[in-house]
């Protein structure tokens, strides 16, 4: 019988996540690696990606960065096979590249929304399909995308955004009937309200803040650390009986 902890280990395996430079994508990718998996890292600058390539490469795992718009479907696609090609593997996948435009429904710009819908959701589906090639092949894999808890609720300001996250949660379950008898694994985490880059506007509203904060049963910002344990599960063996969840990390937020 196999140790519990030992089926959280990723030794061996290659992960490729998307938005790895910043915020929740690069705790993300060292949470992979600290659990024993090499990294391949996408940014849209490959310059970005040098500090997550460093922190990696210090915890004795190989890393291999990669500068793509994830916007640019076919980039992107080249991205996926460079991705395989690096060590002739591609065991986990995570979607995480995103982007947030806020404005007013009735004054919100066309570019700002098919931005949010290019990088948020066509981003998801064009690597998760390209990933999957690999993954079929090979009979096993893991795709994890980054939801939100507004693929459950409509936000504020971010029609876009909501769209782009209700429509992740969709597709999550859809590659999941498709993809779970042949070996892959497809699931998504839907984080709540965290300390990143797209969420410093709120944080510097101190009456958006304080609304925020007072919903939040745990009554904190999420740190990016507190990911770090759902992605490796749901990368992991543990999860290989997982299909098309959504895995909340909110600080209870969903259940106020």
């Amino acid at each position: 019988m196999t140790n519990i902890l030992d089926r959280f280990r990723l030794d061996g395996s290659v992960a490729l996540v998307t938005g790895a430079s910043f915020g929740l994508g690069r705790t993300m990718a060292l949470g992979l690696a600290e659990a024993g998996a090499d990294v391949v890292g996408i940014s849209r600058t490959i310059e970005n990606l040098a500090e997550s390539g460093a922190d990696i490469e210090a915890l004795g795992r190989r890393f291999l960065p990669i500068g793509c718009d994830v916007g640019d479907r076919a980039a992107l696609r080249t991205a996926i096979d460079a991705a395989h090609g690096w060590q002739s593997r591609l065991d986990i996948l995570v979607n995480n590249a995103g982007i947030i435009e806020r404005a007013p429904a009735e004054v919100h710009p066309d570019d700002a929304w098919d931005r949010v819908m290019r990088i948020n959701l066509d981003a998801v589906w064009i690597a998760s399909q390209a990933a999957g090639v690999y993954m079929l092949a090979a009979g096993h894999g893991k795709i994890i995308s980054t939801a939100s808890v507004l693929s459950f609720s409509g936000g504020v300001l971010v029609p876009g955004y909501t769209a782009a996250k209700g429509a992740v949660a969709q597709l999550t379950k859809g590659l999941a009937n498709e993809w779970a008898a042949r070996g892959i694994n497809v699931n998504a985490i839907a984080p709540g309200y965290f300390v990143t880059r797209n969420t410093q506007a709120l944080r510097d509203d101190a009456d958006r803040s304080r609304t925020i904060l007072e919903r939040v049963p745990a009554g904190r910002w999420g740190d990016p650390d507190d990911l770090k344990g759902a992605v490796v599960y749901l990368a992991s063996a543990a999860a290989d009986y997982v299909h098309g969840h959504l895995l909340v990390v909110d600080g209870g937020w969903c259940a106020r």
